[in-house]
């Protein structure tokens, strides 16, 4: 995109003046960003970071997840083909100050790896986030391949350019790199609102322009409420600022949420019995998990006790609601051996999945939620988590059992669900088209 504006101009012309990404930062990151691997070939370990080879002492050093390596002694993850070529890629990123700005750098490193082969790496620079003093963000970037199905396909040999600013839309603006180079460049405006040195597993562009624009931001992270920051800043279904006033009761009282989707839902439960949010003998429970079920299990009971007929006319008037919006989903069904997780069809399915596995999937109306997707992972036909999908983002939002516990077929369901997102995604790309062309 050619510079229009003078703000675009000027970034533009900065850029050029940044020093080149060092040897020294790529010496750090060839180190501290990239796992370290080894894979099983005629009998033998070979490492694939010191070219070292070795027979395994037994037979079950091969099924292990990590082994040492004899030489070198690094640890190393078991890979579980064997291939000729074996690539790794990862993100890192750079911070640097330019003219008042805030410059956040991204940089795309590959690892190709062989067996007797040393490592070879390279590196490139794919963006740069340009923060101003007031929380305005502007980003760079080379350009990517529209025909590959990866967002992240670069072409390495395009010039970085200024993106527009509906950029900050694209998940390629949201790339959050596994590790920042520690020697940290910030302006001391970041300082003075709060940052030190962690990113608290935030992107660094997106912590920044927070903390240069949104007090909240500011104000969870000198509250040392990282994961409450965390949440604030990457969750797209968060609910901070409906339930600030019981925000500022637990920052008061240096209350550590440890779940907060069950914090959130707990809130939803106070206010909907319209108790006291500054109370902290309510919003600061001491055992968050006891008292979210006690209050799912009480709101439950006086919907039946009171509101019976109520109920049913609700589930009544939800289901064709529900059907017209989730009806390309219905019949949707995946296996794994014993196990089976299909789409809850019906209205009446969230209130007995609800009441089999004691959580808030039907009492918090999650069937009225247009982004989520509902679906049942049952063991002869007798649910044992529930998962919530996100549509938008084509992600797991959660997965949950009997009280919101996870069960020992956890990881199965997860494999299974993240297996058949291109299924899910397939069905909504074609309700998509259905609708357009109606």
């Amino acid at each position: 995109m050619t510079p229009k504006t003078i703000i675009e101009k000027q970034i533009t012309e900065l850029s050029s003046t940044l020093k080149p990404i060092t040897s020294q930062m790529q010496s750090w990151a060839e180190k501290n960003i990239f796992l370290k691997w080894t894979v099983l070939s005629r009998g033998k370990f070979n490492c694939l970071e010191c070219t070292h080879s070795w027979k395994p002492d037994s037979e079950s050093q091969s099924c292990q997840k990590y082994i040492n390596c004899t030489a070198c002694k690094g640890k190393l993850n078991m890979h579980k083909y064997n291939q000729v070529h074996f690539k790794e890629i990862e993100y890192f990123a750079v911070t640097d100050t330019c003219q008042g700005y805030q410059v956040v750098r991204i940089i795309c490193s590959h690892k190709i790896m062989k067996k007797n082969v040393l490592p070879d790496y390279s590196h490139s620079e794919v963006m740069q986030h340009w923060i101003s003093s007031k929380g305005e963000v502007r980003t760079i970037s080379r350009g990517t391949n529209v025909f590959s199905q990866a967002y992240d396909a670069w072409k390495y040999y395009s010039p970085l350019e200024i993106r527009p600013k509906e950029f900050q839309k694209s998940p390629k603006y949201r790339i959050n790199p596994y590790k920042v180079y520690p020697k940290l460049n910030v302006i001391p405006l970041l300082k003075r609102n709060g940052f030190k040195t962690s990113m608290h597993g935030i992107a660094p562009q997106i912590l920044f322009t927070a903390l240069l624009k949104d007090p909240i931001a500011e104000t969870l992270l000198k509250s040392s409420q990282n994961s409450l920051l965390k949440h604030f800043l990457t969750s797209h279904e968060q609910h901070l600022l409906e339930n600030w006033q019981a925000v500022k009761t637990c920052l008061k009282h240096r209350y550590q949420i440890q779940d907060i989707k069950i914090w959130e839902d707990y809130i939803a439960l106070l206010r909907w019995f319209k108790k006291d949010l500054s109370s902290p003998a309510l919003v600061c429970p001491e055992n968050l998990d006891d008292a979210h079920d006690r209050l799912v299990a009480k709101k439950r009971d006086m919907q039946r006790r009171k509101h019976l007929a109520q109920l049913r006319a609700e589930i009544q008037k939800a289901e064709p609601i529900y059907m017209q919006d989730k009806k390309q989903f219905f019949g949707l069904c995946f296996t794994d051996k014993d196990l089976t997780v299909k789409v809850l069809d019906r209205v009446q399915d969230f209130l007995e999945e609800g009441d089999t596995l004691h959580h808030c999937v039907f009492t918090n109306e999650y069937y009225k939620k247009k982004d989520s997707l509902i679906l049942s992972a049952q063991i002869e036909n007798r649910p044992v988590e529930t998962i919530e999908i996100s549509l938008s983002k084509m992600e797991i939002i959660q997965c949950r059992g009997h009280r919101n516990k996870a069960t020992k077929h956890h990881s199965r369901i997860l494999r299974i669900i993240r297996r058949n997102l291109p299924e899910i995604a397939k069905r909504l790309k074609k309700q998509k088209k259905q609708t357009a062309s109606a």
